[in-house]
């Protein structure tokens, strides 16, 4: 059984993590912003810090957090293009970062990025260049990584779930369950690969 920190616990996607993680009986401790059994924001990286000094050493951290701005290119501002750079490009990195330094020999992170780093839709160019950062950092960060850890990242299609909210934005895709998302993390944990994207289309 690993210690496992999942970030991002009681979204759509967290949730289906926790409880494939659960199924296998790794203990999982739940982050949030705002709520779950711990909270933080990792875009504050003394928030990200005084969470890991809390919990002590670890097994595994994922990741399923972060924000970005969907709009029109032409009307997107700086401000709103930040929001995915601060939340969800640095917040995991911080989480990457941080982690590192409290995890047992082996330890793995897994940060979670998107399909839109590889297939840009209309009013998603502010997700295409932070998922592709996401991904650019982990193929960078993973070779240096000390004492056997590993970093990956899951680039997830748009959800079933997430349908009613995002669906406009993803007109003719096939959406998958989160269900089966939470599988590539699983997989992220328990695995051997570091430095990869586990695409889940």
């Amino acid at each position: 059984m690993n210690k496992i920190v999942l970030i991002g616990a009681t979204g759509t996607i967290g949730k289906a993590v926790a409880a494939a993680l659960q199924q296998r009986e790794h203990e999982v401790i739940a982050v949030g912003r705002g709520s779950g059994a711990l909270n933080a924001d990792i875009a504050d990286i003394q928030q990200v810090r005084a969470l890991f000094d809390k919990i002590g050493k670890i097994d595994a951290v994922i990741s399923a957090a972060g924000d970005i701005h969907f709009g029109p290119l032409a009307e997107i501002t700086p401000e709103q293009f930040a929001i995915g750079l601060r939340s969800k490009l640095m917040g995991q990195v911080n989480v990457a970062q941080v982690a590192a330094q409290y995890l047992n020999d082996g330890g793995s992170i897994t940060l979670t990025s998107g399909v839109l780093a590889d297939t840009p839709i209309r009013y998603g160019a502010a997700a295409t260049m932070t998922n592709a950062a996401v991904e650019g950092y982990v193929r960078g960060a993973a070779v240096e990584l000390p004492r056997g850890l590993r970093l990956n990242v899951v680039s997830p299609s748009i959800l079933q779930e997430s349908l009613p909210a995002y669906g406009p934005y993803f007109s003719g895709w096939e959406a998958v369950p989160a269900a089966r998302v939470a599988q590539a993390y699983v997989r992220s944990v328990e695995g051997v690969q570091t430095g990869q994207v586990f695409r889940v289309v």
